[in-house]
């Protein structure tokens, strides 16, 4: 038999859907007007800026599939934001890395972001709150990855 979500789950997560697809894509909106990145690719120069990876690592460190890593870093090189270079451990391996541009470009957009996602979340709920939001999430993604 399924157990059923009662009237309080039920609006708990319709409200985790609800909220969590509005945040992003608000978040991707405001990117792209301002910055001319899409979240993913953001999510991605962030990521990089803090060292460069091999893309199997990436592709683990972000919330897409691994296609979608490929894609997103294949439009990064053409725009000149990232690199790719043979990994010298594997010689079928490929390590990407921020460029000069991208580091100039992530750290533009990243003021305007982080402004925004303190205006769309962070300043909307109480430190409590906020903290409660990143457990839950935390443990969300580490059943959603498995």
């Amino acid at each position: 038999m399924t157990p059923w979500l009662d009237a309080a789950q039920q609006r708990s997560w319709r409200a985790l859907v609800e909220g969590a697809g509005s945040l992003l894509a608000r978040l991707d909106k405001h990117l792209r007007d301002s910055h001319g990145l899409t979240l993913a690719e953001y999510e991605i120069l962030v990521h990089l800026s803090e060292s460069h990876l091999h893309m199997s690592e990436l592709a683990a460190q972000v919330s897409h599939s691994r296609a979608r890593v490929t894609q997103t870093v294949d439009r990064l090189v053409r725009a000149g934001l990232v690199e790719r270079s043979p990994c010298p451990q594997d010689r079928r391996g490929v390590h990407a890395a921020l460029t000069g541009t991208g580091r100039v470009r992530l750290e533009a957009a990243a003021r305007d972001h982080v402004l925004e996602v303190r205006r769309l979340a962070v300043d909307v709920l109480d430190p409590d709150e906020l903290t409660a939001v990143g457990t839950a999430m935390a443990k969300i993604r580490t059943v959603a990855q498995d």
